[in-house]
C-alpha cells in the first residue's frame, strides 16, 4: 500500500515538475506499445478499421491474399516524399516494422503489391491513406487549479444558469436552454449536479435539491402510464427543438435514455431518502426486463406510446447493464441479475466479437450505417469502465485492454498541427467523439480518462494512469477561470462558440473528483 501511495503522489505531482527521465520512459513505454496493432483482424475475427481515418497504434488492414504471390512489398510515402518499405509473407502485416521512423503527424499512403518468386509485381497494388497521428509524450498542460476546485467551479457554473434556477418555481423547462428537448439526458444530468451540489455545498442544500425535485418531477409527470408498455419511461425527446423536430425521432424514445432518468432518482433518493424515487428507479429496471429480447439484448429505440420496436437495430448496453449493476451493488435488488448477465452475453457474442463499436446517439440516424461506419469511444470505453467496475472475468482485462486503446488509436489526439494562422485548431490532449463527428468533446475525454483510470487501478499500468491524468489535466486548462464553465467542445476557431452540454459538465465533474480523490488517498470515487 505505502509503495501504491507513493506512486500516486509522484504521478499527480504537477506534469511540469516530474523527472524528465519519468517522462522519457513513458514516452519509450508508449512508443512499445504503439508497435502493437489493436485488435487486428484475422480469418477468425473481422477488420474493424475500414473506415478509420487515423492511428496512433501500428494498423494492418484487410488486404486479401493473391494467388501466386510469394511475398508482399509494404511501401509508406509522405506528401514530402519521404518513403519506408519491407516486406512480409502476407498482405496483411501490421506497419510495425517502420511505424516509429514514420513522421508523426503527418499524412501517407500505403502501398502493398504482390510478388512473385521472380520478384515480379503481381495482381493489383493495394492502397490505403491515412494520418499517422502524434503518440502520447509527456509532459503536457499542468493543471490549472486542484482537480476539486475544478469541479466545484463546474457544479457552481450550471447551479446559477439563469435555466437551471428556473426550476425552483416550476416543473417545466425553460426552453431557452435548449438541450432541455433531451429530458432523459439533460434533465436527468441536471438532477445528478444539483443532488451532488446539494452534499458538496450545504449552504445550497435547499436550493439544489428544490431544482432537483422539480426537475424530477417533470420526467414523472411525462413519463409513460404503469399500464403502457413502455411504464414509467420519461422521453427521450420533448419540444420541435434540435433533433427532437426529425422526423424519425418524433413520437420515438431511445431504449437506453431511460436508465439516465433512473440513475438521477437514484441519486435523488439517495440525497432526500425519499423512497418513491428508489420505487421509481425500479418500475423503469422492471420495465426494461419486460422489453429484453429472447437473445439477451434491447432494441435501439421504439415507438413511445405503442412500445414496439421501430428498426431492428440492437442497443448498445453499458448505459442499462451499469444501471442493473448499481441497483444490485447498492440498493441489493438482485432480481436484475439474470437480465444483466443475458445482456452480457449478448455484448460478448456479438459487439465484442465483432469490435462494432458503432455510434448511437440521439441526434443522429443510425439507419443505413454499414458496419464500422460510425465507430466511437462512447460505446468501447465505457463498456471497459463496466467489466473492471463489476468485477473481471477470466480474460477480461485484454478485453478492456483492447476497448480503452482502441478509443485512444481512434478518437485521442495528444497533438494537432497547426494551422495557416499559425494555431492548432484543437485543444489537445483531447477526445473526438465518433466518426459522425469529428468533434473534441469533454465526455469523450471522461469516458476514455475514466477507463485509463480503472485499469490503472485494477493493474498498476502507470501509463495509463499518465494519459488519463493528462487529459483530465487539460478539462482544467479549457475550463474558463472566471466562471468555472467547462465548455463541451475543445475546439479553436476564429468566431466558434463552443456547446455546452449539462450531461457532459456533471461527467467532467465526477472525473474531476476521482482524480482529486486518487491523488490524495488512493480511493476511488464512485
Amino acid at each position: 500500500m505505502k509503495r501504491l501511495l507513493l506512486v500516486i503522489a509522484l504521478c499527480c505531482a504537477m506534469v511540469s515538475c516530474a523527472p524528465e527521465d519519468a517522462n522519457t520512459l513513458l514516452t519509450k513505454k508508449a512508443a512499445s506499445e504503439y508497435l502493437v496493432p489493436v485488435h487486428p483482424g484475422s480469418a477468425e475475427r473481422p477488420y474493424w478499421n475500414g473506415f478509420a481515418k487515423k492511428f496512433i497504434y501500428a494498423p494492418s488492414f484487410d488486404f486479401a491474399t493473391v494467388e501466386g504471390a510469394d511475398k508482399y512489398l509494404y511501401s509508406v510515402t509522405t506528401k514530402s516524399g519521404q518513403s519506408w518499405s519491407f516486406t512480409a509473407k502476407t498482405p496483411n502485416e501490421p506497419l510495425s516494422a517502420v511505424w516509429n521512423s514514420i513522421p508523426a503527424g503527418t499524412d501517407v499512403v500505403l502501398t502493398v503489391q504482390a510478388m512473385n518468386s521472380h520478384g515480379e509485381a503481381i495482381g493489383n497494388i493495394y492502397e490505403r491513406k491515412f494520418f499517422r497521428d502524434y503518440p502520447f509524450c509527456p509532459p503536457y498542460h499542468a493543471p490549472e487549479r486542484s482537480y476539486r476546485e475544478a469541479a466545484l467551479l463546474g457544479m457552481l457554473y450550471v447551479h446559477t444558469m439563469p435555466q437551471i434556477q428556473h426550476w425552483k418555481q416550476s416543473v417545466e423547462p425553460d426552453m431557452s436552454y435548449p438541450h432541455h428537448t433531451y429530458p432523459c439526458k439533460i434533465i436527468g444530468a441536471i438532477i445528478q449536479v444539483e443532488t451532488l451540489l446539494a452534499k458538496e455545498f450545504p449552504q445550497y442544500r435547499d436550493d439544489a435539491l428544490a431544482i432537483a425535485k422539480n426537475a424530477a418531477q417533470f420526467l414523472i409527470d411525462h413519463a409513460r402510464k404503469p399500464d403502457e408498455p413502455l411504464a414509467y419511461f420519461p422521453p427521450t425527446y420533448y419540444k420541435d427543438l434540435e433533433a427532437s423536430k426529425n422526423s424519425w425521432n418524433k413520437g420515438k424514445t431511445m431504449a437506453m435514455e431511460a436508465a439516465s432518468a433512473g440513475e438521477a432518482y437514484l441519486d435523488l433518493y439517495d440525497a432526500t431518502g425519499d423512497e418513491k424515487y428508489l420505487t421509481l428507479a425500479k418500475n423503469i429496471a422492471n420495465t426494461y426486463l419486460k422489453l429484453q429480447n429472447e437473445d439477451g439484448s434491447w432494441h435501439i429505440k421504439y415507438d413511445f406510446a405503442t412500445g414496439e420496436p421501430v428498426n431492428d437495430s440492437k442497443a448498445m448496453l453499458h448505459p442499462l447493464l451499469n444501471y442493473f449493476l448499481r441497483l444490485e451493488k447498492n440498493y441489493g435488488q438482485s432480481q436484475y441479475a439474470e437480465a444483466r448477465l443475458r445482456g452480457e452475453k449478448w455484448m460478448a457474442e456479438h459487439i465484442l466479437a465483432d469490435f462494432d463499436m458503432t455510434g448511437q446517439f440521439e441526434d443522429v440516424n443510425v439507419m443505413g450505417l454499414q458496419p464500422y461506419e460510425n465507430l466511437t469511444n462512447c460505446t468501447a470505453a465505457p463498456y471497459a469502465s463496466y467489466l473492471i467496475n463489476r468485477g473481471l472475468k477470466d480474460g477480461e482485462i485484454e478485453t478492456a485492454y483492447d476497448l480503452v486503446r482502441f478509443s485512444e488509436d481512434q478518437f485521442v489526439y495528444w497533438d494537432c498541427p497547426v494551422n495557416e494562422m499559425g494555431f492548432k485548431k484543437d485543444c489537445t490532449p483531447c477526445v473526438f467523439e465518433q466518426y459522425k463527428y469529428q468533434m473534441p468533446v469533454d465526455n469523450s475525454a471522461c469516458n476514455v480518462s475514466n477507463a485509463m483510470l480503472s485499469i490503472y487501478q485494477t493493474t498498476g499500468d502507470e501509463l495509463m494512469l499518465a494519459k488519463a491524468k493528462a487529459i483530465i489535466d487539460n478539462i482544467t486548462v479549457v475550463q474558463c477561470s472566471n466562471t468555472g464553465k467547462i465548455p463541451t467542445t475543445w475546439r479553436i476557431r476564429l468566431n466558434y462558440k463552443p456547446t455546452f452540454w449539462v450531461n457532459c459538465t456533471y461527467d467532467s465533474v465526477c472525473i474531476l473528483l476521482r482524480m482529486e480523490a486518487l491523488c490524495s488517498n488512493g480511493k476511488e470515487n464512485r
